[in-house]
């Protein structure tokens, strides 16, 4: 074993046929910070052509989350203090960390374990093999911040069955681990307690896939399928003010719990997250998304609802933001065309 400090936030090290990247803000539920993103990276480049590493695998250390998400405090001050361009520039690097998970050439294996948000979407989602805990809960909760699903969210969320992925993002459901494998989120469901191990015959050359299914055990009962009809049926538009309809529709709990979540998040997001993953669907390439995550994320960051988001749940805490435009009339075609524009030339996003 080599242990690899880097300003331990992230814990680099090769255990027999396996490199670990292995999460290590445990105050922040491990959440991303730019100096993790670009270990992260540096480790993979170094490992990719490295005929002893065999898999990679991506944990967490202690604490009750595999990753919460992003470093969004670090962003707002961006917005606030230097026009979004040291955000933005975390957003280009991460997205490079992002794209080079989907397009590494040996299996990589991500155990979310725990708290799985946004930027932990980004660098699980990614993985060969994913699995899921009884301690996951999994959600894409952007639109409650006045950001969006992005780090690859809307490529994965818009490929999920029965408009699942529309709904998650727009109310930013969480979901356990036996509702994330029924959705086809993660690939295998192991008790908590067989992590270890499972980390331990992977590290001496086991087959992934054999070892994951050894320890693997049948999942509860995924609670969330018993709305998966009303989903399909009630996210079934790409327009907020269909969906905002059909639940307004619809005189049941289920329906007036969920109404009354998106009310709750930004107009402004709940928008763009319905065009994002309707774009996303269409894309070939995982490149390709995330030169449009890049393309939204650089105007976004500057929008009013980011800084006021993020201040509503992440400093004050007072939960009460004021988003601007207020209402889903109020966020105009013409707005939401200048989101997903193109780039000025020299400043598109491009992979590693």
């Amino acid at each position: 074993m080599t242990p690899n400090n880097l300003g331990d936030e992230l814990i680099v090290r090769r255990e027999g046929a396996a490199g670990f990247l292995t999460l290590n803000r445990p105050k922040a539920i491990h959440a991303l910070t730019a100096a993790m993103d670009h270990a992260m990276t540096v480790a993979l480049l170094a490992w990719r052509d490295d005929p002893e590493v065999h898999a990679v695998i991506i944990d967490h250390s202690e604490g009750r989350g595999f990753c919460s998400g992003g470093d969004v405090a670090f962003l707002r001050n961006s917005a606030l203090t230097d026009n979004g361009v040291s955000g933005t520039k975390f957003f280009h690097d991460e997205y490079q960390l992002n794209h080079l998970l989907y397009e590494y050439p040996k299996p990589i294996v991500a155990f979310m374990d725990g708290i799985t948000m946004g930027g932990g979407v980004g660098i699980a989602q990614p993985a060969k093999f994913r699995v899921a805990t009884e301690n996951t809960r999994f959600a894409m909760p952007e639109t409650g911040i006045g950001l969006f699903p992005d780090v690859g969210g809307g490529w994965h969320l818009s490929r999920l069955s029965g408009r699942m992925g529309q709904f998650l993002a727009l109310t930013g459901a969480r979901l356990d681990g036996a509702e994330c494998l029924w959705a086809g989120l993660v690939t295998h469901y192991l008790p908590a307690a067989e992590l270890a191990e499972a980390k331990a015959r992977i590290a001496h050359g086991h087959e992934i896939g054999g070892v994951l299914s050894a320890l693997a055990v049948t999942a509860p009962e995924p609670r969330i399928a018993a709305n998966a009809h009303l989903i399909a049926r009630h996210f079934a538009s790409d327009r907020l003010e269909d969906i905002i309809a059909s639940l307004e529709g619809d005189d049941s709990d289920w329906a007036a719990k969920e109404l009354a979540t998106i009310r709750t998040k930004s107009p402004q997001t709940c928008k763009v997250a319905l065009r994002q993953l309707a774009e996303a669907a269409k894309l070939t390439s995982f490149a390709e998304n995330m030169a449009m995550d890049y393309r939204i994320a650089a105007r976004v960051i500057n929008r009013p609802d980011f800084a006021e988001g993020v201040r509503a749940v992440i400093v004050d805490k007072d939960n009460a933001p004021k988003w601007d435009p207020a209402t889903p009339e109020g966020v105009t075609d013409a707005l939401i065309e200048s989101i997903f524009a193109p780039l000025p030339a020299g400043e598109e996003w491009k992979p590693l």
